[in-house]
């Protein structure tokens, strides 16, 4: 059977701390379903198909990821219904400090009672990538600022092109 693992975010932008937790997944997990959100409770910088655009480029063009092994696709459902469609008993998170935890720990509690069968699991991204999130990253690049360290060369094309 083929173990595969849902990674949901956001991924607004994709940064080098989502792409750390890709990596490493893959090193766990034979297929790893990243599910970029379409919530309606958020406001986006991109659309969701924007977003499923550039982290396609982001992981395929920049970093020549394997795309047998990686599936990018939206969603709009419990990230435990999705689990379901895909077959998947794992939910992968990323933590970057402390004061995610909290947070992702009640997101892994809520998951778990929806369906007891779903297990997280938390993976941390290298020390230099912890502290980057594509909040920061979109403030950075409107600033005007440099974002090389932060994300790949397609992601900040994007960024920029959106800011012009």
């Amino acid at each position: 059977m083929t173990k595969v693992a849902i990674y949901p975010g956001t991924f607004d932008p994709i940064t080098f701390g989502h792409i750390d937790v890709i990596k490493k997944s893959l090193k766990l997990f034979e297929k790893i379903v990243v599910a970029v959100s379409d919530g309606e409770n958020k406001e986006y910088l991109f659309e969701v198909n924007e977003r499923i655009e550039i982290v396609k480029k982001a992981l395929f063009s920049d970093l020549k990821l394997n795309r047998n092994k990686i599936t990018v696709i939206s969603f709009t459902s419990l990230t435990t219904d999705l689990c379901k469609k895909y077959k998947s008993s794992i939910i992968l998170r990323g933590l970057r400090a402390v004061s995610d935890f909290e947070y992702e720990f009640q997101l892994a509690g809520m998951n778990r009672k929806l369906n007891n069968n779903i297990e997280t699991i938390f993976l941390m991204s290298d020390v230099e990538n912890q502290i980057i999130s594509s909040k920061f990253v979109k403030e950075i690049v409107k600033l005007g600022g440099n974002i090389n360290k932060f994300t790949t060369k397609s992601t900040i094309k994007s960024l920029k092109k959106k800011y012009e």
